[in-house]
C-alpha cells in the first residue's frame, strides 16, 4: 500500500508530505484548491507523462516521492528483478523534472527508466477519474481479471502451450535442416563416392612419403648394400676369419687358466652379429623396388590424398574422419523423412494436447464470465447505473492468435442505454459513469487484484442523496481489502473516510498563493461535512446533519 507523498514545488505546492493509512482516505475541498494537483504528482512518481509547466515557478526542478509497503510476493519485485535491481519488502518511487522539461526516475535511489517506473507504477495504484484511468480500462488485462475472479488455472495451458511451441520448433528446425541436407545431396554423394574410391588409411601419407623417399635413391642405395655383402662375403669372408680365430683359441684356451674365454666369447658374437648383418642386408636389398613403375604409383597415391585434403579442407591425415562423417551425413539425409515425419506427429499431438486443455478453460471463462456479469449488474442500480449493463464477452481467436493464455479475446463492454448495442468499458461518454462503474467492477474484484492501491477522483461526479449513500458504502467496503484513495465533493462519501484531509489555498507569506492539505481531525471533519452540506454558510442544521453522516 502506498504508505506516503512527498511534494517538492509542483505547481502551488512548495513542500508536503502526506502519509497514509490503510483503508479510505478522502480528499475534500473548494473546487480549484489544488486536489488535481495532488494527483499529477502522484502520477508523475507512478510515471506518468512529465510536463515542465507542472514546475513551481522560480524551482529548478520539482520532485515527487512515493513510498509503498508491499508483500514479498508483489509482482513489483519481479519486474525489479527482471532488471537486476535489488528491493527489500518496500519500494520508494522518485520522480523529477526539471523546468527544461528534463525528467528522471529512480527506485530505491537507483536510477531507472520512465518506462520501468510507468511498469512498477502499474502494480501499485490504479487511478480512476474524470479524465483518465488505468488498470481495468486496458482490454489487454481483461483475461487476467478474469482468471483471477473465477480462481481459473492458466498453468496447465501455459504449459501445454510451451510443449506444443517446443515440438513446433523442433518440426521447422528438422525441415530446415533437411532442405538444406537435400541442396547438398548430389555433393555428398560426390564426395562419399570420390572418398570411398580414394580409401584413405590412417598414417598412410607418412608411409607412402618414406617409401617415396627411399625409391628416390634406390640406386645409390642398392650400390651400397652390394659393396657392403661383397665385403662380407668376398675373398676372405670376415665371419669364417672370425670362426677361424675363435676355433685357433679354443685349442690353447686350456693352457691359459680361462685368461683367452672371454676373447673367445668376444669372438663368437662378432661372428653372430656378422651373420645377423649380412642377413638383414639381404632382406634390405631385396626389398628396395628399382622400377620406376613403382615409384609412380607410390607418388600417385601420395599426391592423390594430398589433393583430396587439399579439396575438402582438411589434413591428410583427417580424410578417413572426413569420408565417415559424410557418409553418416548422407545416411541422416536418407532416413531424414522419417524422422521429419516423427517431429511432425509428435507437434499434432502436442497441439491437440493444448486445444483440449485450452477448450476447457475457456468453458470455466464462460461459466466465470456469467458470475461476473451477475455480480456486477448487482451493484449498479444504487450507483444510478441501473439502465446500464455489463458484459464480459469471451470471443473465439484465430489460430494463429492462441497463445500460452488460451484461445480467447476477453472484454469487459458496457451499454448506458436500454437498447444500445454494448462497447468497450473505456469508450463511456460521461466521467462520471466511467468511475462508477469502476467502482462496481472493483467492488467485485477487490479480493483479487494485484493491485494494492486506487484512487478515485470524483467518482461521486453529478450524484447526490442515496446514491452517493450507496457510493460511499461501497467504497468503505472496498477498502476493508485495498487502500482507497478519494478525491470527493460528496459529504456521503466523505464521512465514510478514515483519513480526512482538506486541501485549500492559503497565502505563501510573499504575496503568493500555495496549496496547503491538512489532516482534519473529528470536529474539524464534521465542519468540514457540514460545509460540504451547506455551502458557504454553515447553519447548525448543517453540523447536526454532518454529526448524523459521521456517526452512520
Amino acid at each position: 500500500m502506498l504508505l506516503g507523498l512527498s511534494i517538492r514545488d509542483v505547481v502551488l505546492i512548495d513542500r508536503l508530505e502526506i502519509a497514509f493509512a490503510p483503508g479510505l482516505a478522502v480528499l475534500t475541498g473548494e473546487t480549484g484548491a489544488g486536489k488535481s494537483i495532488l494527483l499529477d504528482s502522484l502520477g508523475l512518481a507512478l510515471g506518468a507523462r512529465a510536463d515542465s509547466g507542472l514546475v513551481r515557478p522560480g524551482a529548478p526542478q520539482l520532485s515527487v516521492t512515493a513510498e509503498f509497503s508491499l508483500p514479498a510476493a508483489h509482482p513489483a519485485f519481479a519486474l525489479l528483478a527482471e532488471q537486476d535491481l535489488a528491493a527489500e519488502d518496500g519500494l520508494v518511487l522518485r520522480r523529477t523534472v526539471a523546468a527544461d522539461g528534463r525528467s528522471r526516475a529512480f527506485v530505491n535511489d537507483q536510477a531507472i527508466s520512465v518506462g520501468l517506473l510507468r511498469r512498477l507504477g502499474e502494480t501499485l495504484v490504479e487511478i480512476h477519474g474524470q479524465f483518465e484511468s488505468h488498470g481495468l480500462l486496458d482490454p489487454a488485462r481483461h483475461g487476467a481479471v478474469l482468471d483471477a475472479f473465477g480462481a481459473l488455472d492458466v498453468a496447465a495451458v501455459r504449459t501445454a502451450h510451451a510443449a506444443w511451441k517446443t515440438a513446433q520448433r523442433a518440426r521447422t528446425d528438422a525441415e530446415a535442416a533437411l532442405a538444406r541436407a537435400r541442396d547438398e545431396e548430389d555433393f555428398l554423394r560426390h564426395a562419399v563416392n570420390e572418398l570411398n574410391a580414394l580409401a584413405p588409411e590412417p598414417g598412410e601419407e607418412d608411409s607412402l612419403a618414406a617409401r617415396r623417399a627411399v625409391m628416390m635413391h634406390g640406386e645409390k642405395l642398392v650400390e651400397g648394400m652390394n659393396a657392403a655383402l661383397q665385403a662380407l662375403s668376398g675373398k676372405g669372408e670376415v665371419e669364417a676369419a672370425l670362426r677361424a680365430a675363435q676355433r685357433a683359441l679354443e685349442r690353447v684356451a686350456d693352457k691359459a687358466e680361462g685368461r683367452l674365454d672371454p676373447v673367445i666369447a668376444a669372438l663368437d658374437r662378432a661372428a653372430d652379429e656378422t651373420a645377423e648383418a649380412r642377413n638383414l642386408l639381404d632382406r634390405v636389398s631385396a626389398g628396395i623396388d628399382l622400377d620406376p613403375r613403382a615409384q609412380e604409383k607410390v607418388e600417385e597415391r601420395l599426391f592423390a590424398l594430398r589433393a583430396a585434403a587439399r579439396k575438402h579442407g582438411v589434413p591428410v591425415e583427417g580424410l578417413p574422419a572426413l569420408r565417415q562423417r559424410l557418409a553418416d551425413e548422407l545416411q541422416s539425409l536418407e532416413a531424414g523423412g522419417e524422422g521429419l515425419a516423427r517431429l511432425t506427429a509428435a507437434e499434432a499431438a502436442a497441439r491437440t494436447a493444448y486445444a483440449e486443455a485450452a477448450k476447457a478453460l475457456s468453458r470455466q471463462r464462460l461459466e466465470a464470465a456469467e458470475r461476473l456479469d451477475r455480480a456486477v449488474a448487482a451493484e449498479l442500480p444504487p450507483l444510478k447505473l441501473d439502465k446500464a449493463r455489463f458484459q464480459t464477452r469471451v470471443e473465439a481467436l484465430p489460430e494463429e492468435q492462441w497463445g500460452d493464455s488460451g484461445l480467447d479475446r476477453v472484454t469487459f463492454e458496457v451499454a448506458t442505454n436500454p437498447g444500445s448495442a454494448p462497447g468497450p468499458l473505456g469508450r463511456i461518454a460521461s466521467g462520471g459513469e466511467l468511475s462508477r462503474f469502476m467502482l462496481a467492477l472493483k467492488v467485485v474484484l477487490a479480493r483479487t487484484s494485484p493491485v494494492p492501491s486506487i484512487v478515485f477522483d470524483e467518482v461521486d461526479s453529478g450524484i447526490g442523496g442515496a446514491v452517493a449513500a450507496a457510493v460511499g458504502e461501497r467504497l468503505a467496503r472496498l477498502a476493508r481489502d485495498l487502500q482507497i484513495l478519494v478525491v470527493t465533493h460528496s459529504p456521503q462519501v466523505a464521512a465514510r473516510g478514515g483519513q480526512h484531509w482538506h486541501v485549500a489555498k492559503g497565502d505563501d507569506g510573499q504575496g503568493g498563493t500555495i496549496t496547503r492539505v491538512s489532516p482534519l481531525g473529528p470536529d474539524e471533519r464534521r465542519e468540514e461535512i457540514a460545509r460540504m452540506l451547506a455551502g458557504a454558510r454553515v447553519t447548525a442544521e448543517a453540523r447536526a446533519a454532518a454529526a448524523s453522516l459521521l456517526g452512520a
